[in-house]
């Protein structure tokens, strides 16, 4: 595939790596027996370690996709073209996110189950798409310098006072709303801190379009992203207490103790490094089609893996019970499933959508036909009914 320069390859090809690794973190992690998660295995520490790699760079890079495609766009605010597109793909998201949670039994019995309104990845990242375009209209017709600020200082307000608000329940809201900031009713994701990744993601696009033709662009951005990356990672931590001496802010310490998000920060930053380093090794086109095809690969392996609509999935029958042999080349299998179905979904998704349309416009023909006969059957059948009872009075 011939090089594009308007496009970053590397960027569709670490969006392609974050589904892949996801695919396999949620396999291994669902499956894989608790007689082998022992803290003290390097293997295990080493492959949990880079799972929570996956979330961080898929959240930026969501978030880094759509505001570089947005700012690229012709047109300033709602005449923006991106506007309309990213409103119906972050609805879409979040419509996508609740029926994967969807029960279908549960349905024919009348009732909806309580994990139909948990929070997921999908919802969080269709959400931070619409925040992204709120935030652009808001700013896009001030300061050109408004707009990152706005996004960088999100990230910034999120990961500095997590501390404080992963300790709220939000009881007073309904939980189907409370569920999108915390995790105390069973939510994976919530929006709060997670929209700082994507927030993040849009800043950091921002600067790739503004600096991008600056002479030896890469080998300055690959430095800058691995000094930052190796900084955040061995000595945020080590920061934060420094500025807890140095200021008594409590606040400071509460982050060293669980200092999670500056150091993913930092991996994401690694990740970053990495990709562009290689970026000339991107450009290969089944790993381009990958990347473009994230939510349909995300959607076939929640069906498989959770059993989504129906409950009956690997997750229900296989949950803790494989040996790390199994569960890793089973791993692998998972992520070429899924992948296939979804390449061969998009290779075929016009004809699908048309057979779907064509089932769908057919079947409300039918039932239109079944209503309008039953209600003549029952007008008919009314109108009898009338002159019976009248005969039998007279």
């Amino acid at each position: 595939m011939r090089a594009n320069s308007n496009r970053l390859f590397f960027i569709d090809a670490m969006r392609a790596w974050a589904i892949l690794m996801m695919l396999q973190g949620h396999f291994i992690d669902g499956l894989l027996d608790t007689l082998f998660r022992d803290p003290n295995n390097l293997f295990y520490t080493t492959w949990r370690y880079f799972r929570g790699i996956t979330a961080p760079v898929f959240f930026t890079v969501s978030g880094f996709i759509f505001t570089y495609l947005l700012i690229r766009a012709k047109g300033d605010g709602l005449q923006n073209p991106r506007i309309k597109k990213g409103l119906k793909r972050g609805l879409q998201l979040i419509c996508i996110g609740y029926l994967l949670r969807l029960n279908l039994f549960g349905l024919f019995v009348g009732e909806v189950y309580d994990a139909f309104y948990l929070v997921d990845v999908l919802h969080c990242i269709g959400l931070s798409l619409i925040a992204i375009i709120g935030i652009y209209l808001l700013s896009s017709k001030k300061n050109a310098y408004l707009f990152p600020a706005i996004l960088f200082g999100i990230t910034l307000i999120l990961f500095l006072f997590e501390p404080f608000y992963k300790q709220w329940t939000f009881a007073f809201l309904p939980n189907a709303i409370a569920n999108y900031f915390t995790k105390s009713n069973g939510s994976v994701f919530t929006i709060i801190p997670w929209l700082g990744y994507t927030t993040l993601g849009g800043f950091i696009s921002i600067l790739f379009l503004k600096f991008k033709e600056v002479k030896r662009f890469y080998p300055k951005a690959i430095s800058i992203a691995a000094v930052l990356g190796l900084l955040l990672i061995f000595t945020s931590s080590d920061g934060f207490v420094f500025l807890f001496e140095q200021t008594g802010i409590e606040l400071f310490k509460l982050i060293e103790l669980n200092n999670y998000l500056f150091i993913r920060l930092g991996d994401v930053f690694i990740v970053f490094a990495i990709f562009m380093i290689f970026r000339g090794m991107m450009t290969n086109e089944t790993i381009l089609k990958v990347g473009a095809n994230t939510l349909s690969i995300y959607v076939i392996h929640f069906v498989i893996l959770y059993g989504s609509f129906t409950g009956l999935g690997l997750y229900r029958f296989l949950h803790h019970s494989l040996n790390p042999f199994t569960v890793v080349f089973g791993a692998v299998a998972f992520m070429l499933a899924c992948t296939f179905l979804a390449l061969k979904y998009a290779k075929h998704e016009t004809e699908i959508k048309y057979q779907l349309g064509f089932m769908t416009n057919t079947l409300k023909r039918e039932t239109s036909s079944l209503l309008t006969a039953a209600y003549s059957s029952s007008k008919n059948l009314l109108f009898k009914l009338r002159s019976l009872l009248s005969r039998t009075r007279g």
